[in-house]
């Protein structure tokens, strides 16, 4: 459910939304969601100060129910 939340909501942000790619990965203490967006829509997912990027993971932290979840953005290139 989060991560379709997530690509829902990056989608309505970027240029690309085609590019979207959300993966959810297990940690130790809970999730990691990384989210891929074309390069040039990367700025616009940060935001000025981080402030959209932080807006977003403030959404997903209270969908999430108390469990820990992080939010990683890449552009599409980026290796992990």
């Amino acid at each position: 459910m989060l991560e379709e939340a997530l690509e829902h909501l990056v989608r309505g942000i970027v240029e690309s939304p085609d590019d979207v790619l959300v993966r959810a990965r297990r940690i130790r203490g809970g999730r990691v969601l990384e989210v891929r967006v074309h390069p040039d829509d990367l700025g616009k997912v940060i935001g000025r100060s981080g402030r959209t990027a932080k807006a977003l993971r403030t959404v997903i932290s209270a969908l999430s129910g108390g469990r820990y979840v992080r939010v990683d953005l890449l552009d599409v290139n980026e290796v992990r």
